[in-house]
């Protein structure tokens, strides 16, 4: 929790000394009422006390009671102020924190996770500062203070005050024992939770078409019991203290008049009956006060154990350092622009048992187009998805002009760089702003350059029967739009950036074989310059490449043109094949 508060700017530790200077004040004007109260006592009980007096030290109960009350009010708003700007921050660092990660400490923490860090751990944290520090601040200044009024009062008030205190802090050491555990497993299944919601939203079509609302059903319900369970164990651990608390409270002030009782039949004197009854009032304000300072402790020390997890979890993600480093360089080899090397490249994916490339080796040449093709699961998109280093090689180098990519600063390893996923993704927004998406260093691209990437795209068409044409409205992840829709802009929005190397995974498999033609064609008329590296299922596809690379179980099993692997390459043979007859393939 200290990690976190320790990102306050100045200014917000100038609004947290104002806050504690209220809450002094705010305790100092209810510390003082009790004195004004013993007065009134002591005018009432002595004869001849003119009543204007007693309007007077009414009067100034009165205004400390407002001043005590203005106090808190101002405590509370600078408090709000303070849990805000925090928020603000740590959801800005944890959002920046995710975006250097690879993809290796996104899978370690999982997407659900991240979320859940991102929104109800950062509540979690300003509700205990909101409310909590309040709390914690102003209840120890009250003790403490209080204890310092009654001090040379009779012993016997002080050892029930302070036998009240004994039994309050054996209850809430007790409870707190209890819930923390629990807190530490509500964390993880909210992430549960998240994660059941996620992947039902995210499959809903899936889940209608097998008719399996029942099957996710009874997953949320199961996630959603076993966190219902921890929390009202917690929950009902925690509301044993409050009737606890009023016990205690409620026994303090009958053991106090009673003791004062007792002591009342002690003393003879009428004048000293009047003082030491005017002790009792006060002493009875101040050890209720002493009270209530440790029960204003019992709602931070309820929210502390979650929010101690959750600050944990989110000092968790700050912490972590990024597995793959920035490096200098901002430029590739003098001279050369647009060449890709892999040497002797190997990799494997992290916790595996073994590696799923294998001693990987090409090079691709300013202009050339070179398409990976293999059975599922033989590392294509692996081999590509090591260019713009989304994961590093395990073993080997790879060369971005001349360049080990590890040595690039990745930001302007990227900006050399348009990558198209397997998986079309588009972003809430316009049309145009999908196709435009992105800083690739130079000037953001025109309407012109927008337009003439979707037509390269062959999507022209079916944008500019859209409403609202290049204006009209995306979805969030393109749910208005098909595949093939959404793979065309994908393309349009990597042929937009104008970069020295266009990277398809798999990025045609949504188009119908005369589109994928066409396109195909386009880009070598207007993309001559920038090289290609193509993952594709079908044949037909890459075909005309440069050269294909076939990858069997992480390995190079081929390698060479296509009418050179259907001579050569038993692997490359059988897929051909497998798609296309003999008069098809020749």
């Amino acid at each position: 929790m200290l990690k976190l508060i320790k990102r306050f700017n100045y200014r917000d530790l100038i609004y947290a000394l104002a806050c504690v200077v209220f809450i002094v004040a705010q305790v100092w004007l209810e510390m003082t009422m009790p004195q004004y109260m013993n007065k009134i006592t002591v005018l009432i009980e002595t004869p001849g006390s003119e009543m204007a007096d007693v309007w007077k030290a009414g009067a100034m109960m009165l205004l400390c009671s407002l001043g005590s009350v203005t106090a808190s009010v101002i405590t509370a708003v600078i408090s709000a102020r303070l849990g805000s700007n925090l928020g603000f921050q740590l959801r800005g660092s944890l959002f920046t924190k995710v975006q250097s990660f690879s993809m290796e400490e996104i899978g370690n923490f999982s997407t659900a996770s991240l979320i859940t860090r991102t929104t109800n751990d950062i509540q979690q944290v300003l509700m205990f500062l909101i409310l909590g520090l309040q709390m914690l601040i102003r209840a120890p200044i009250t003790a403490v203070w209080a204890i310092c009024k009654i001090s040379g009062q009779e012993w016997q008030w002080s050892l029930a005050t302070a036998l009240s205190v004994l039994l309050i802090v054996s209850v809430v050491s007790v409870c707190i024992a209890l819930t923390l555990p629990k807190a530490k497993r509500m964390q993880k299944l909210t992430d549960d939770l998240n994660r059941v919601t996620r992947e039902n939203l995210n499959g809903l079509k899936v889940v209608r078409a097998y008719n399996a609302e029942k099957y996710q059903e009874g997953k949320f319900e199961q996630a959603n019991e076993a966190l219902k369970r921890t929390m009202l164990f917690q929950q009902r651990t925690m509301a044993f203290m409050m009737p606890s608390m009023m016990l205690v409270q409620s026994g303090l002030m009958l053991s106090v008049y009673w003791i004062g009782a007792a002591l009342l039949g002690g003393v003879n004197s009428p004048e000293g009956r009047i003082a030491l009854f005017g002790n009792m009032m006060v002493f009875s304000q101040y050890g209720l006060m002493i009270v209530m300072s440790f029960m204003m402790l019992v709602m931070p020390l309820i929210m502390l154990p979650r929010a101690s997890v959750a600050a944990k979890r989110i000092n968790d993600v700050l912490d972590t350092v990024p597995s793959i480093r920035d490096g200098k360089s901002s430029e590739g080899k003098e001279g050369v622009v647009g060449e890709i090397e892999f040497k002797n490249v190997s990799f494997r994916y992290p916790d595996a048992e073994e590696d799923v490339l294998h001693d990987i080796s090409f090079t691709a040449k300013k202009g050339e187009t070179v398409a990976f093709i293999g059975s599922t699961g033989c590392g294509k998109s692996t081999v590509i998805n090591l260019v713009p280093r989304f994961y590093d090689a395990t073993e080997g180098d790879v060369l971005v002009d001349g360049v080990n990519v590890k040595d690039y600063d990745r930001r302007s390893l990227r900006n050399k760089i348009a990558y198209v996923s397997q998986n079309a993704i588009l972003f809430s927004g316009t049309v145009k702003s999908n196709i435009a998406y992105g800083d690739n260093g130079r000037e953001a691209p025109s309407d012109e350059d927008v337009a003439d990437a979707a037509e390269t795209a062959q999507a022209t068409e079916f944008i500019e029967s859209l409403p609202e044409k290049y204006d009209d409205y995306v979805a969030q992840g393109g749910a208005n739009f098909s595949g093939g829709q959404k793979q065309r802009i994908s393309i349009a929005r990597a042929i937009a950036r104008k970069a020295e190397i266009l990277i398809f995974d798999d990025s045609f498999s949504a188009l119908d074989y005369k589109t994928d033609r066409i396109l195909r064609k386009t880009l070598d008329e207007k993309c001559g310059d920038t090289t290609r590296l193509i993952v594709a299922q079908r044949i037909g596809t890459i075909r005309n490449a440069d050269r294909i690379i076939v990858l069997d179980e992480g390995r190079i099993a081929g390698d060479g043109t296509h009418d050179e692997l259907m001579k050569n390459c038993e692997v490359y043979q059988q897929i051909a094949l497998s798609q296309l007859s003999q008069e098809e393939l020749a």
